[in-house]
């Protein structure tokens, strides 16, 4: 198999959805998740995002990124105004509906209302979550760093509570995500399968 090489000055030259597509695939398997807020006046929205992250486990924060607000980020605002939101795995049978939250509704629109998507709300949480998705975090706004680069915004949160399903969890806490069919994103929009190969203990130098 021949290994194909394109510079940057290739890649600017490249058509604007070429250019995603490319950009989007060649860093990797992405985490995919559904971020479920809600406003002050009680207006749900649930969104898909491929950029939620592991910041550190003590304290437990997560991360996660936002393209530049030049048009409007109903997430982003109702995580401002409340406060709270929750991150929530999508599973295999929740593709096709989380994919479509990605369209742009207007923002008394709530992509719960425009999919199989249910909202739940568990233990007296003030977010509501997805019905169905096997992992789901409590989280917090804590700040957010401006990418002076690209415009795009890194949101920093606390996981507040993490509800899952019991069949994912060993003795030692750690969750095995593909019993849960837990899915990744591939580029912007495809959508794969993981499966478990191996895991191994804490990695210790050789004497």
């Amino acid at each position: 198999m021949s290994l194909i090489r394109i510079d940057r000055s290739e890649i600017e030259k490249m058509g604007r959805i070429e250019r995603l597509n490319l950009i989007n695939s060649c860093t990797g398997y992405k985490s995919a998740n559904l971020i479920a807020t809600i406003d002050n006046q009680g207006h749900t929205n649930v969104a898909v995002f491929s950029s939620v992250t592991h910041l550190g486990s003590d304290p437990a924060l997560i991360g996660f990124i936002l393209r530049p607000t030049t048009v409007p980020r109903h997430t982003y605002k109702n995580i401002k105004e409340y406060g709270y939101f929750s991150v929530n795995h999508i599973t295999l049978d929740q593709i096709s509906d989380a994919h479509h939250t990605s369209a742009s509704y207007p923002e008394n629109i709530s992509e719960f209302d425009c999919t199989n998507l249910e909202p739940v709300f568990h233990g007296g949480c003030p977010v509501p979550f997805v019905k169905g998705s096997p992992v789901k975090l409590l989280c917090k706004y804590v700040n957010e760093y401006l990418i002076e680069e690209n415009g795009c915004i890194h949101v920093i949160a606390s996981i507040e509570a993490i509800f899952y399903e019991d069949a994912l969890l060993n003795n030692d806490k750690w969750l095995q995500l593909e019993k849960g069919n837990v899915m990744t994103i591939n580029g912007l929009d495809g959508y794969a399968l993981p499966k478990l190969m191996e895991r191994f203990p804490y990695a210790r130098p050789k004497k």
